[in-house]
């Protein structure tokens, strides 16, 4: 019987089988280094606590204790209290098992880098270290990759198979944003916001991974994702995207549109104007992030990348110390 399937050449084919092998194994080598450099630390530091990072979407009931002043009243177990002739109320712990979504911003733009590291290859390590620590403990992670636009779609499984398959998703995103030099236009981060918005059924915690340099309009977009989600907005940047050192005439490129610009950075005026400017879109930023009740991890290519995650673990244990005292503050 005539086959209507149309074989590639075995050298094409065998090309295209070691490509993807290169490509698997040089993940392999990255996840394996990110455990041993990067999770061995944090495992030290956070004394193997993610809790910290991110929250369960569901109680369990723990324990049952007498009532007091501070109680929420909606806790007490009516049945309990009417046998044993004292107050009792219900006690719960948070059900840590959760699903995980990357939404990976991977257009042009964060493939700059003023130093050894680009903000690609941030964005990666934090991926690998954040879903290996969720995987290890049983939960799942998944991930939206956008390039030109919404490029991938991996649904959320646990497991260290699973870990590399993400990387492996991100690694050959860079493969193609080096086949094209530049993207069509600039990034719509409200369509990405959009389509995780539709594509996550079940209340996620989500962490969204970009520079944040897009066309407006994504603020929206973030604030209805955030109703239903708890969502985490991990921010890449560059040192020299914030200030400007004297360089002399140097060409400046839009990566995204490949626009070139010769510019004299010796002119202190000019980089006054641009430290301006780039202060007045950081403080923008966080006022946006801020406004919509997103906590925000700031990772420059120039950050240890253990440093920076205990200091956001640090600030989220300490928001909900103050939560949970403004919770007691307002039962009492």
């Amino acid at each position: 019987m005539k086959s209507w399937w149309r074989k590639a050449p075995a050298a094409a084919n065998d090309e295209r089988l070691a490509a993807e092998a290169a490509v698997a194994g040089g993940t392999e080598r990255a996840l394996r280094r990110l455990e041993w450099t990067v999770i061995r630390r944090l495992d030290g530091l956070l004394q193997g606590d993610y809790r910290t990072l991110m929250r369960g979407a569901g109680l369990d009931l723990a324990d049952l204790r007498e009532y007091q002043h501070h109680d929420d009243v909606r806790h007490i177990d009516w049945n309990v209290t009417a046998r044993l002739q004292t107050p009792y109320v219900r006690v719960f712990t948070e059900d840590r098992e959760m699903a995980a979504w990357f939404v990976l911003d991977l257009s042009r733009s964060v493939d700059f880098g003023s130093g050894l590291k680009a903000k690609r290859e941030i964005s990666a390590g934090f991926v690998g270290v954040l879903a290996r620590l969720l995987t290890r403990h049983g939960n799942r992670v998944g991930a939206l990759v956008y390039g030109n636009d919404l490029e991938a779609v991996i649904p959320p499984r646990s497991g260290r198979r699973h870990v590399l398959h993400l990387l492996h998703a991100m690694e050959r995103r860079a493969d193609k944003a080096e086949a094209a030099p530049t993207q069509k236009g600039m990034t719509r981060l409200d369509e990405l916001l959009k389509s995780a918005a539709n594509l996550m059924p079940r209340r996620s915690t989500v962490f969204v991974v970009s520079d944040f340099l897009s066309e407006p309009g994504w603020e929206k977009p973030l604030g209805q994702l955030v109703q239903r989600h708890e969502v985490i907005a991990v921010r890449l940047f560059d040192p020299l995207e914030l200030e400007l050192p004297d360089l002399g005439l140097v060409p400046l490129s839009d990566a995204e549109t490949g626009e070139q610009l010769w510019v004299d950075t010796h002119d202190s005026g000019f980089r006054k104007r641009f430290a301006r400017l780039a202060s007045e879109r950081e403080s923008a930023l966080r006022a946006t992030l801020a406004k919509a009740g997103v906590d925000a991890l700031e990772l420059s290519t120039s950050d240890d990348l253990v440093e920076a995650i205990v200091r956001f673990a640090d600030l989220r244990k300490r928001r909900t110390r103050i939560g949970s005292a403004g919770a007691k503050a307002v039962a009492a």
